[in-house]
């Protein structure tokens, strides 16, 4: 554990799994990074929403994760490098290079201690989280995948490709819902289908244009539930993803609510990107106060 840091807690609130990663600023690593990964949006947004969050994660010495919470317990693995991206962003989308990977995270890394948090969010970026720590998280814990680090694979460069989620079978018995992008599944639907199969609730966030979420019923049917955006004035949509798919696993887990989750993580995520990096994630309060003004009727989207 990085010195500085809480030494002991209770059982975790909410546990985030995945790899803090240095984000370059340009693509020149003399320009500086900043701190990235899925797991670090997380745990800014668990605790500006008011809770609790514990990484488990990987990464070389000397990391800085000033950027941090101060009241974010950190787990970090030793390894021999950092997860470093560089993130070029086009009109369609983005293009990723990764030029170093820590090592993975298994079960075995999960200590006894942590596995009956709350909630936990598996936020692989890197293909990094083994199918095995699905397993070993209690029956009673919210267990929310971000599948997108599975649905990754690095050319000799280091640009970031997508590939099929090759360990999905493995892996999404042991969860209660996965949230990803239309960019995951190149805005292919029927991609979904072996997901939404086997996963109760399944969130599917369409950048400028809300979420849709799909909700697997008792009967096997299929309920599909469009909810729509807050407008945004856009400056950093860099996590986004993170902090919707942080903000729907947080709320569900206290409400029971899907749809609720959906439509809190919706406005959550749109004043996250209004500033650059974490800046922008807004207090629960201000979620709050936005959802009451600008209320969501079920009628009118579906």
């Amino acid at each position: 554990m990085l010195a500085g840091r809480v030494e002991e807690m209770a059982t975790p609130d909410i546990l985030l799994i995945g790899h803090v990663a240095r984000d370059l600023l340009r693509t020149d690593p003399s320009d500086g990074y900043r701190l990235g990964g899925t797991v670090s949006f997380a745990a800014v947004t668990s605790v500006k929403l008011g809770r609790r969050p514990t990484i488990v994660t990987a990464a070389a010495p000397g990391l800085d994760v000033s950027e941090l919470p101060r009241d974010v317990e950190l787990h970090v693995l030793p390894s021999a490098a950092t997860t470093t991206f560089a993130n070029t962003y086009i009109e369609a989308g983005r293009i990723q290079h990764c030029s170093m990977r820590a090592r993975p995270i298994t079960a075995a890394d999960i200590d006894p201690s942590l596995r009956r948090p709350r909630a936990a969010l598996l936020g692989p970026i890197a293909d990094e989280i083994t199918p095995d720590v699905a397993h070993v998280l209690a029956e009673e814990t919210l267990v929310v995948a971000t599948p997108q680090g599975w649905m990754r694979h690095f050319d000799e460069h280091g640009r970031v490709h997508a590939k099929p989620w090759e360990s999905a079978p493995a892996i999404l018995p042991h969860v209660d819902a996965v949230v990803l992008s239309l960019e995951d599944i190149g805005a292919d639907l029927r991609r979904l289908d072996p997901i939404v199969a086997q996963v109760p609730l399944v969130v599917v966030t369409e950048y400028r244009d809300g979420s849709t979420l799909y909700r697997r019923r008792d009967d096997g049917s299929l309920s599909v539930t469009r909810i729509p955006p807050r407008p945004a004035r856009e400056i950093d949509p860099t996590g986004a993803g993170d902090v919707f798919a942080t903000a729907f696993m947080i709320r569900f887990q206290e409400t029971g609510d899907p749809v609720e989750a959906a439509r809190f993580a919706n406005v959550t995520a749109s004043f996250g990107v209004e500033a650059v990096g974490v800046a922008g994630i807004p207090s629960r309060d201000v979620v709050l106060v936005y959802m009451r003004e600008n209320p969501f009727r079920m009628g009118a989207h579906g």
